[in-house]
C-alpha cells in the first residue's frame, strides 16, 4: 500500500510493535442497560500519570452521554507501554476497542493492512476536516483514505535568546541569506549561533528537512520517499550543500555530533548558544516551567525557518508531526455511534487540551477566546496560518531506510560524506525496498 507523505519519531512506533506482557490498568467506567449502545473507549491517560488528560477526557466522555442518551462510553486506561502492548495483543484476535487511540506513519500502517482500522473520510467530510491544522490528517492517511484523527500536534521553530540577539545588534532573519549573516555574525562574536546534539541525529534532520523545504518545496522531500520522485533531486543535494556550510562557518556548539539532544539543548537554556530548533513540546521550558528561570523565560521567542529566495518553498511551510489520535475499529458493533462519539471527541479536545494541559492540539484554535502565554499563542495563530507540514523523515520511511538516512545526517554534519553521495545513498536504499 502506498502511503502519504509522514514523519515524526519513528522510535516510538517502533517500540509500538513489540509484543509483551500488559496489566489491566484502570478498571473499566461506563455502565449500560441492556437498551442501550455502548461504545468501547481505550486510551491512554491515567488518572495518577496524566491527570489533566484524564480530567479532560472524562469531561468529554460525560458531555457526550449526556448528549446522546442510549449511548454509554465504557472506558479502558492504561498507561503509554501498557497500552501498545495491549493493543497489539487484541489486534492479533481481532478484538480491538470500538475507539481507541493510534499514532500516525509507520504505527498505523499494519493495522491498516489488517483492515483492522475503518476509514473515517465520512466524519472528516462532514465539515471536520476544516477544523484541523493544514497537513495533520494527512498524517493518518494511505492508499488516501484517513484512518485516524489526530488529537495533538507539534511544529518545529527556531527559538531564539532576545538578550543575545539585543547585545549583538542582530534582527530576526527573514531570508536564508541573512540567516547566514546572523551566524557569521554571533561566530564572529565568539557566541555559537545554533545549539545542535546531533549524536541522537533526528536533531539534525530537522534543519536538512527545512532547507529541503525551502529549497525545493513542500512536496520534493515526500515525492523522494514515496517513490513519486528521487532523492537525488537538485534541491535535496543542494541541502545537503547548506548543512556543511553551516558545518564550516561553526555555526553549532562545539562538539555537536557527539553530545545528546539534552546535551545540546542545555547549551541553549544555559545561555551559551544564541538559537535551538526544536518541536512545540518545548514550549512549557520558555513559558510556564517555574523550574527555568524568569529571567531567561523572558528572553525567549521564536521565528519561522527563514525563506530561500529563488526557492520553491513557502514560509508557512512548517516541519513537525501529530500526536496520538483516535481510531475507530472497522468490526466494531457499534461503528456508526463510534464515529460520532470521535468526531465529538475531537471538536471538544482542542480547545480544552491547550488551557488545561499545555497540549497543541491538531485543530484550529480560536486564541481570541483562550487565555494562555504570549508564546502559545503566537504558535497556535501560526498553525492557524500555516499552508503545510511535512512530517519528521525518518517515520516517512521504512525502519531499515530511516537508519540510514539517520546515519547518513550524522555523517553529513560530520563531513563524512559528500552531498552527492548523501543523495545517492538515500536513493539507493529507497530504491531497494
Amino acid at each position: 500500500m502506498k502511503k502519504k507523505a509522514l514523519t515524526f519519531s519513528a522510535a516510538a512506533m517502533t517500540a509500538a510493535l513489540i509484543m509483551a506482557g500488559c496489566s489491566s490498568g484502570e478498571e473499566a467506567s461506563g455502565t449500560a442497560s441492556e437498551s442501550e449502545k455502548v461504545v468501547k473507549f481505550m486510551h491512554l491517560w491515567p488518572s495518577g500519570s496524566s491527570k489533566q488528560h484524564n480530567m479532560i477526557a472524562s469531561d468529554i466522555i460525560a458531555e457526550y452521554e449526556e448528549a446522546n442518551p442510549g449511548v454509554t462510553i465504557e472506558t479502558e486506561v492504561l498507561e503509554n507501554e501498557q497500552y501498545k502492548n495491549k493493543i497489539k495483543v487484541l489486534s492479533s484476535s481481532n478484538d480491538l476497542p470500538d475507539v481507541g487511540v493510534t499514532w500516525a506513519a509507520g504505527y498505523l500502517q499494519p493495522f491498516v493492512e489488517g483492515e483492522l482500522f475503518a476509514p473515517l473520510d465520512d466524519v472528516l467530510d462532514d465539515g471536520l476536516q476544516d477544523q484541523f491544522v493544514a497537513g495533520t490528517t494527512e498524517a493518518y492517511a494511505i492508499d488516501d483514505q484517513t484512518y485516524g484523527l489526530p488529537l495533538e500536534l507539534n511544529i518545529a521553530p527556531i527559538y531564539y535568546n532576545k538578550a543575545i540577539f539585543e547585545e549583538h545588534g542582530i534582527e530576526v532573519p527573514e531570508t536564508y541569506e541573512e540567516f547566514k549573516q546572523v551566524v557569521e555574525d554571533l561566530e564572529a562574536a565568539g557566541v555559537a549561533p545554533i545549539a545542535l546534539g546531533n549524536k541522537d541525529r533526528w536533531t539534525g534532520s530537522l534543519w536538512y528537512m527545512y532547507l529541503a523545504d525551502r529549497f525545493g518545496g513542500p512536496e520534493v522531500l515526500t515525492q523522494a520517499i514515496n517513490r513519486e520522485g528521487s532523492f537525488e533531486d537538485p534541491a535535496l543535494e543542494q541541502a545537503a550543500e547548506e548543512i556543511q556550510w553551516l558545518v564550516d562557518a561553526n555555526a553549532f556548539n562545539k562538539g555537536f555530533n557527539g553530545l545528546s539532544n539534552d546535551e545540546g539543548k542545555s547549551e541553549f537554556m544555559n545561555g551559551n548558544a544564541a538559537m535551538y530548533l526544536m518541536g512545540t513540546w518545548e514550549l512549557p521550558n520558555y513559558t510556564t516551567n517555574e523550574d527555568v528561570p524568569q529571567e531567561f523565560r523572558d528572553n525567549i521567542g521564536f521565528f519561522k525557518f527563514p525563506e530561500v529566495e529563488g526557492g520553491a518553498g513557502d514560509i508557512d511551510s512548517w516541519v513537525g508531526g501529530p500526536g496520538v489520535g483516535l481510531f475507530v475499529s472497522e468490526n466494531s458493533e457499534v461503528k456508526d455511534e463510534a464515529k460520532e462519539f470521535v468526531k465529538f471527541f475531537v471538536e471538544k479536545w482542542g480547545e480544552r487540551s491547550v488551557t488545561d494541559a499545555g497540549v497543541i492540539p491538531a485543530t484550529v484554535v480560536d486564541t481570541e477566546s483562550v487565555d494562555l502565554p504570549e508564546m502559545y499563542i503566537d504558535v497556535l495563530d501560526e498553525l492557524g496560518n500555516s499552508s503545510n507540514l511535512t512530517l519528521f523523515a525518518d517515520v516517512q520511511m521504512s525502519a531499515a531506510v530511516a537508519e540510514t538516512h539517520l546515519n547518513l545526517i550524522q555523517s553529513l554534519y560530520g563531513n563524512e560524506v559528500t552531498p552527492a553521495d548523501f543523495v545517492k545513498q538515500h536513493e539507493e536504499a529507497l530504491a531497494a525496498e
